[in-house]
């Protein structure tokens, strides 16, 4: 019997281009507003913040956007990454479901996200910007971004949720490994940060802060820009490399996937490996549910209100119209801290209000108990965060053994736990 069995593309097959959902949409999501005047946000307003190409790329509603050759060379350090069938799981579950992965946990920093940092770093870097703020919750993000960084010789600062930055430590030494200058969030950098801990010195910060202490500094410090690692357009059409990807890899399966799944934090891995699956139906051909699977203490898709609200904490950023549980929201200090974040991203949040996306709430202890069952399976510990993943795919196979119904489950493996031991520590 087969224990795994990988579906790899070869090192020519990586996609030239991402995919733009927006060209697609039937229903376009409603503007980002202003934070000053409310009025719909124009592309030059954003250029202060963000490199002019990726700004251009935000506001786009070209189907394809080219995937520049600097990139796509250093995509080749660890893409294509494999898409893996999960037997081992299926029999553990004893369970009709084929259940696919797609692996990201393979890049050098261990999760998807140097996907969309390679391409931040480059744009910023052929405009000349010299120096890159950004934010991070557990610290995948920003590993990412320091190794970008020093691809391209950039200087970062990066803010780190402090809950995160004492509970994992190595991930703020990794950031450091790769050159960037990490700080625990809130923090007495930047003047949001000191009047967060004047109020409250034992904060434990959210990523709602971080990046409002990170927009700061690139706001008010000479040849700077800030980088994101989710929620807005241009970072969710960077990661749709993985759907894109996964597609020809199902082909070589054989199979077509009838539920997509992903954890949801922001949106950029759910999206990146969703919405090439998706634009088949939105062309009205192949149907496929997508599933975003959301901590039950950050459910802002399940329960949260569609408003618009701001992307930060201190009410910096532009207004996005988007499900949110309020820029003021605290979670609570769970373990997946890169998904305690309080807004669903305008694209995820249009999608969902037309009955494309359905999302459900995981509580911690399912997750980690998916996790484990994974890593005893499969053989990869993954991230807390992707335990959501795994846990909604596991609903999803015994959903399937009940109605003895053979379905395929395609899910986004995010990141490895390798640094998160701590955490299945606490669990174990």
């Amino acid at each position: 019997m087969d224990v795994t069995k990988k579906f790899q593309l070869a090192e020519s097959e990586i996609p030239r281009q991402w995919y733009n959902i927006v060209a697609d949409m039937p229903n376009k999501a409603k503007p980002l507003l202003n934070p000053q005047t409310r009025e719909p946000l124009k592309p030059e307003e954003m250029e202060g913040l963000f490199a002019k190409e990726l700004v251009k790329q935000e506001f786009s509603d070209e189907r394809w956007i080219d995937i520049p050759d600097p990139v796509r060379e250093l995509y080749k350090m660890y893409r294509p990454t494999p898409l893996v069938r999960a037997y081992a799981l299926e029999k553990a579950l004893d369970t009709p479901a084929k259940i696919f992965y797609k692996n990201e946990s393979v890049s050098p920093v261990g999760s998807h996200k140097l996907n969309t940092a390679l391409a931040q770093a480059y744009y910023n870097s052929v405009q000349g910007i010299t120096h890159l703020t950004t934010e991070t919750g557990a610290g995948q993000w920003g590993s990412a971004m320091s190794i970008a960084c020093s691809y391209f010789n950039l200087n970062l600062e990066v803010f780190m949720v402090k809950q995160s930055y004492e509970q994992k430590p190595y991930r703020k030494f990794v950031i450091g490994s790769y050159g960037g200058k990490v700080y625990p969030s809130p923090s007495d950098r930047t003047s949001y940060g000191r009047k967060i801990l004047k109020s409250d010195p034992n904060c434990r910060g959210t990523l709602g802060m971080a990046i409002s202490e990170a927009v700061e500094v690139a706001v008010t410090k000479p040849n700077t820009r800030y980088t994101l690692g989710s929620v807005l357009n241009h970072v969710l059409l960077h990661q749709t490399i993985i759907g894109l990807e996964a597609e020809k890899q199902m082909e070589m399966a054989g199979e077509y996937p009838n539920k997509v799944i992903a954890c949801f934090g922001g949106g950029s891995n759910f999206s990146g490996i969703a919405f090439p699956f998706l634009r088949h139906e939105l062309n009205g051909q192949k149907k496929v549910k997508l599933i975003a699977a959301e901590p039950s203490a950050c459910p802002k898709l399940t329960k949260g209100k569609l408003e618009y609200d701001f992307g930060d904490s201190a009410g910096m950023t532009p207004l996005i119209p988007m499900y949110t549980l309020g820029h003021d929201f605290q979670p609570e200090q769970i373990h997946a801290a890169g998904l305690r974040y309080h807004g669903g991203g305008q694209l995820v949040s249009q999608l969902k209000s037309d009955g494309y996306i359905d999302s459900c709430e995981i509580d911690q202890q399912e997750t980690f108990k998916a996790g484990l069952l994974f890593a005893r399976t499969e053989g990869v510990i993954p991230a807390p965060e992707s335990t959501h993943a795994i846990a909604a795919t596991i609903r999803e196979a015994l959903k399937a053994k009940e109605a003895g119904k053979s379905e395929v489950l395609l899910f986004n493996l995010s990141g490895h736990g390798m640094l998160d031991m701590a955490s299945y520590e606490s669990y174990i």
